[in-house]
């Protein structure tokens, strides 16, 4: 282990979360931020290392160690997130099973989704007690516009992953989708569509709240992290009337639960 990284600490938080309560993060990542996605509203600002390749990147002893290190009494789960796409990390399977034993807490992984057609990747996320899959785009086009995918990720190969890990996952699946502007009546009977097919748990409608750093900040892994307001650029949210709308129309045609910070249905 390198002097940088043994300074590091894969846990962080707790974090609020408006989906899970009080949330302690592990971070499978570490310093530089790693992602087959470069969203244009990610918290993390331009992801460091854009990339496809799947490694060991936090050692799965120095997660162990860390956790330990904390104070769980007033935690409610641990979430897998933090600097990047956690399913990159080769070890997830380890630290799940890991943290698992040493909390005792309900384990949540959120993923973007682009590793989901791997059965190694599959097979791991199996042990988390939730699963929140990630899917922003309804079209190719939105897909390239709003994610940004590194190397040869199609929009198709990801829809066929969430669907081939729904017919696999005992777990709670939840779709988390980001909405940056007003979709239309096309995309809304597009996505719900997806959703009547994928058959989630549930939905999680997101619109940005947060500013999006224009540098590296490891802070923007937790809740309110201290960044100069000339380090961010802020991102103008879907109005909370428009998302309302979309998720009541969701839950009519689905029955499936969906919630936003403000409402569920």
């Amino acid at each position: 282990m390198t002097k940088t990284l043994d300074k590091f600490t894969s846990v962080y938080g707790p974090v609020v979360s408006w989906r899970y309560g009080r949330s302690l993060g592990i971070d499978p990542i570490g310093l530089v931020s790693t992602c087959s996605f470069n969203c244009v509203y990610c918290q993390l600002g331009e992801i460091q290392h854009h990339t496809t390749a799947r490694q060991i990147f936090i050692p799965t002893e120095k997660i162990v160690e860390d956790l330990q290190a904390i104070n769980l009494a007033d935690v409610d789960v641990i979430t897998l997130s933090g600097s990047g796409e956690p399913t990159q990390a080769l070890n997830l399977g380890e630290i799940l099973t890991a943290a698992k034993q040493i909390a005792g807490l309900p384990m949540v992984v959120l993923t973007n989704s682009t590793f989901l057609g791997e059965p190694e990747v599959r097979n791991a996320l199996k042990l988390a007690d939730i699963v929140a899959a990630k899917l922003d785009a309804v079209s190719p086009d939105q897909l390239r516009r709003v994610n940004r995918p590194a190397g040869a990720i199609e929009w198709l190969d990801i829809i066929s992953g969430i669907k081939q890990f729904r017919q696999e996952y005992e777990g709670n699946l939840a779709i988390q989708t980001m909405i940056l502007s007003r979709w239309s009546d096309e995309a809304q009977g597009e996505y719900i569509r997806l959703m009547q097919e994928l058959k989630p748990e549930e939905i999680q409608l997101n619109t940005p709240t947060r500013g999006r750093s224009l540098t590296r900040q490891l802070e923007t892994r937790g809740n309110d992290p201290q960044i100069p307001a000339d380090s961010i650029w802020m991102l103008k949210p879907v109005s909370v009337d428009f998302l309302q709308a979309f998720a009541a129309k969701i839950h009519s045609s689905t029955g499936i639960a969906v919630r936003h910070r403000d409402f569920r249905f």
